[in-house]
């Protein structure tokens, strides 16, 4: 946020280094409130909500930390700095402690003073989650981002009506909150929102899971089950991962999608349903469709209102405004008393690179949380956390190849290098046991003992 659009609310009970350190802010290009006592900021506060407070530590009346407390009550994200002519070291850990941005000592260099303003407005957030909108039907959807609010009126708008939208963002970033906001915008908040992960059930299983089957139709069908889609009936279904569903499924949705009928696996019946669909993909169906792995006609079909959700490194000015309000939900529900962020470990998350995005952030806040002794997080717990979410989850495959890779070097290893009895260990047969040190391109004579 560029200087001219930031607003400073000052406060001190001197009116003579009231006006001067007013003047220095205002000559460096901020916006500034100046007012001489505590209750008069908290009643300025009420009216217009600032970027930062600056405040004297020692006034008459409220004091400057009673001060802090109070804005953090209501805004726990609000940088405020203190400034004080009678500075010692417990004041200053006192003040950390509860979550105060900055501390200064009078008399201080100007320069050192907008260096530290600078840092609360970059580091702190622009504003705080009290300022953001929190209309019912984008309840929990917390942004500052320009992007992320076009992205929000566009959603709002496309809810009136019951054209098919398709939701586009890397994993992490929010798409099942966007559905249901359109959800709760849309004529239909009264019926069922039903969502299902077409990437995490095996093709079996979604067909069902979809259309539902009759009893008997095959081995464990004990009961009839409607299906998602007779359980949205009414409401919406949302299509999570829609570029993970099989070519097979693709064909019979389309044709539900068209038909607005469904047939439940061995029925004879087609039942009528009335739902509006909503899809999200982190994939590239542009190029999927271009190898063959997703239907044209189907994808043409869901997106007839495409929204893109920019990824979290791309709006980082949210990311003070997550962090406190994943902090806030997650000390209730642990029970635990830690009030903010260290500075320095908000500059951490601030400038984090995200690759889970929003749901990365949460799992970080979580742990710190978990992890926390004092009542702020400092940075080396955050660090910690970032560098721990950061490391690459290895795809099943890989893993699985890897573990029989070290499994079988270690048997070869026990058995100095003879195949007969690295096999009866592993429990295969020569040949196989064969096959798979060929797939390692491992030589058994490598493991051999050299004789003395």
């Amino acid at each position: 946020m560029s200087a001219a659009h930031s607003r400073i609310l000052l406060v001190d009970d001197d009116p003579d280094l009231l006006r001067l350190v007013s003047l220095r802010l205002k000559t460096a290009g901020y916006e500034v409130t100046a007012v001489e006592s505590g209750e008069k900021a908290l009643a300025s506060l009420a009216v217009s909500r600032p970027q930062l407070v600056i405040t004297d530590m020692r006034m008459s009346g409220m004091d400057g930390m009673a001060l802090c407390e109070a804005v953090h009550r209501e805004n726990p994200t609000l940088p405020v700095i203190i400034l004080t002519a009678h500075g010692n070291i417990p004041d200053a850990v006192d003040a950390t402690r509860k979550g105060v941005f900055g501390y200064l000592t009078k008399p201080y260099e100007a320069k050192v003073l907008l260096d530290q303003v600078d840092r609360a407005l970059r580091i702190g957030g622009a504003q705080g989650e009290a300022d953001v909108p929190q209309e019912a039907w984008r309840e929990g959807i917390i942004t500052r981002n320009k992007r992320m609010e076009d992205l929000l009126a566009q959603a709002r708008l496309v809810a009136s009506g019951d054209a098919s939208v398709f939701i586009y963002g890397e994993s992490g970033t929010g798409k099942e909150m966007i559905a249901k906001g359109i959800h709760r915008a849309s004529r239909r908040v009264e019926g069922p929102f039903v969502a299902v992960n077409c990437g995490a059930i095996p093709e079996q299983l979604l067909e069902s899971e979809l259309f539902g089957h009759v009893k008997g139709s095959f081995t464990g069908a004990i009961r009839d089950n409607e299906g998602l889609f007779q359980a949205a009936s009414g409401g919406t279904l949302f299509l999570d991962e829609i570029g993970d569903m099989p070519l097979p499924l693709q064909v019979k949705l389309l044709r539900v999608l068209e038909d607005r009928l469904v047939r439940p696996i061995g029925s004879a019946r087609t039942v009528p349903v009335d739902v509006r669909i909503i899809s999200a993909t982190h994939r590239d169906l542009e190029k999927e469709r271009a190898a063959g792995n997703f239907r044209e006609d189907l994808y043409y079909r869901l997106n007839v209102v495409s929204l893109s959700i920019p990824p979290l490194s791309e709006r980082r000015e949210d990311i003070p405004l997550l962090a406190a309000h994943f902090l806030k939900r997650i000390c209730e529900r642990y029970g635990k008393p830690v009030n903010a962020f260290s500075p320095d470990a908000m500059a951490l998350l601030v400038n984090a690179a995200w690759p889970g995005n929003v749901r990365q952030l949460y799992n970080v806040v979580e742990q710190t949380v978990a992890l926390c002794t004092t009542q702020i997080i400092p940075p080396t717990l955050v660090q910690n956390a970032i560098q721990e979410e950061e490391t690459p989850v290895v795809p099943l495959e890989e893993a699985r190849r890897q573990f029989e890779r070290d499994y079988l070097v270690r048997v070869l290893k026990l058995v100095g290098g003879n195949v007969s009895q690295a096999a009866r260990l592993a429990k295969r047969n020569r040949t196989e046991f064969y096959k798979l040190l060929q797939r390692h391109s491992l030589e058994p004579a490598l493991f051999k003992v050299p004789s003395d």
